[in-house]
């Protein structure tokens, strides 16, 4: 279903993701469309399996539409989000918020008796894609009092986290240069 809604955008596409890779349209798993730079325009946003063979993690791809229509990459980033997609409750997602930012989960829902779910607002602003918010929860299978709770607005370093208020150092972190390390060193996780 995915491929058949994307397949008339990727026509649209480059033919190349960058200098060194064409993104094979099998790869993609999760896609988004809004106006990411608030021009009136659709732009895109896609979740790409690592190729074949790699120990990569997926990567996210992010097209604005330019003056003359088409999609034009503004951002690949390779291995950037967990996730595996051969079991239920491991698989990433994109989605568009109504206020024109991103949110990416990734999760694992699925093994072990750690589970956990991660989102990433993430917002255009100065002209590239930033982290705007953090939020993580997790919870043990077999400890049910032992669980976290944690959001974080990452650009005013404002949170909460197990119901506790925290301060971080607020800051503009491009997507591409986002650690997990990051948010949950600010939540104290």
């Amino acid at each position: 279903m995915l491929a058949r809604l994307i397949l008339p955008l990727l026509i649209l596409l480059p033919t190349t993701a960058s200098a060194a890779e064409t993104i094979d349209p099998a790869r993609i798993f999760s896609a988004a469309t809004g106006d990411w730079n608030k021009d009136g325009s659709q732009d895109l946003a896609l979740i790409v399996r690592p190729a074949e063979g790699s120990d990569e993690d997926n990567g996210i791809y992010l097209y604005l539409t330019g003056d003359n229509g088409a999609l034009a990459l503004k951002s690949a980033i390779p291995n950037k989000v967990w996730g595996q997609f051969e079991l239920v409750g491991q698989a990433p997602s994109i989605e568009a918020l109504p206020s024109g930012s991103l949110l990416i989960t990734s999760q694992n829902d699925a093994i072990g008796r750690d589970r956990w779910e991660q989102k990433l607002t993430v917002a255009y602003r100065n002209f590239d894609f930033v982290v705007a918010g953090y939020t993580y929860s997790s919870y043990d299978t077999l400890d049910p009092d032992n669980t976290a709770q944690c959001e974080l607005n990452v650009l005013t370093g404002k949170g909460k986290s197990n119901d506790k208020p925290i301060t971080a150092k607020g800051e503009l972190i491009l997507l591409k240069d986002w650690s997990d390390d990051r948010g949950q060193t600010a939540c104290g996780l």
